[in-house]
C-alpha cells in the first residue's frame, strides 16, 4: 500500500513538474510580445494608411526586421538612419485595426496568428504578407482563404489569387466557382466583377460555355449550366 501511494506521490510529482514547465516555458515565449503590450523602449513608430493624425503604433525595429526583409530594408534606408527623430514606417495600403493584427503576428514567436483576426483580415493580411515579403504569414492566409471558399465569396478570392499569382489560390477558388456556376454567373457580384476583370471573366465563361448543356434562357437571360 505504501509503494502504491509512493509510486501514485511520485507520478503527481512529474505532472505538477511538466505543468511548471510549461508554465516556465509559455512566459519564454511570450516575452516578445509582453515587450509589444507594455511598450519598452520603442524605436519606431508605426502608421495605418486610414489612422488619424497621431494615431500610431509603437514597434521595435529589430522585431519587424527580423520578420520581414522588405521593412527591413527600409528601416537600413540612410534616409531612415540619418534621423534623429523617431521614424515612422506608413502602411498606405492598410487599415489601423489590419496593421495591428499583422505587428502582433510579428511579435508572436511561435508564429501562430488569432484566429479571429484572421478571419477579418484575411485579404488584407496576404497582400501586406506578399509586399513585405512574409511567406509563413502568407501561407497561413492562403489556408484560410481555401478552407473559407463557398459561392459568396469565390470571386474575390479568384482576384486575390492573382495579384501576384498563386495557383495554389487560383485553383481552389476556380473549382468553387465551378461547382457553383448556377449561382455565381447570375449574381450582382459576378456582373461587377465583370466590370473590373474582363479577361478573368471571359476565362470563367470560356471554361462552361463549352460544356454540353450550357445556355442562356431566352425569356429570363440568365446562363444554365
Amino acid at each position: 500500500m505504501n509503494l502504491y501511494l509512493s509510486k501514485l506521490q511520485s507520478g503527481f510529482g512529474v505532472c505538477n513538474g511538466n505543468t511548471e514547465q510549461q508554465r516556465l516555458k509559455e512566459i519564454f515565449l511570450s516575452g516578445l510580445k509582453k515587450l509589444f503590450e507594455e511598450q519598452w523602449q520603442p524605436d519606431v513608430l508605426l502608421k495605418a494608411g486610414n489612422s488619424d493624425k497621431g494615431a500610431t503604433i509603437s514597434a521595435h525595429k529589430l522585431v519587424l526586421a527580423s520578420r520581414s526583409v522588405v521593412l527591413k530594408k527600409i528601416m537600413e534606408s540612410d534616409e531612415f538612419k540619418a534621423s534623429s527623430k523617431l521614424e515612422t514606417v506608413t502602411f498606405s495600403e492598410m487599415k489601423h485595426e489590419e496593421l495591428e493584427a499583422l505587428v502582433e503576428f510579428m511579435y508572436c514567436v511561435d508564429g501562430s496568428i488569432c484566429l479571429e483576426s484572421l478571419k477579418k483580415h484575411v485579404g488584407s493580411l496576404y497582400l501586406a504578407a506578399d509586399k513585405y515579403e512574409i511567406p509563413h504569414l502568407r501561407d497561413l492566409c492562403r489556408n484560410q482563404l481555401k478552407s473559407s471558399l463557398n459561392s459568396s465569396n469565390a470571386l474575390n478570392t479568384f482576384e486575390l489569387a492573382q495579384i501576384p499569382f498563386d495557383k495554389a489560390l487560383n485553383d481552389a477558388a476556380f473549382t468553387t466557382i465551378k461547382n457553383n456556376i448556377n449561382t455565381i454567373a447570375n449574381s450582382a457580384e459576378f456582373k461587377l466583377f465583370v466590370v473590373n476583370n474582363p479577361y478573368l471573366s471571359v476565362e470563367i465563361m470560356k471554361a462552361f460555355l463549352v460544356q454540353p448543356n450550357s445556355y442562356c434562357c431566352g425569356c429570363c437571360g440568365k446562363y444554365r449550366f
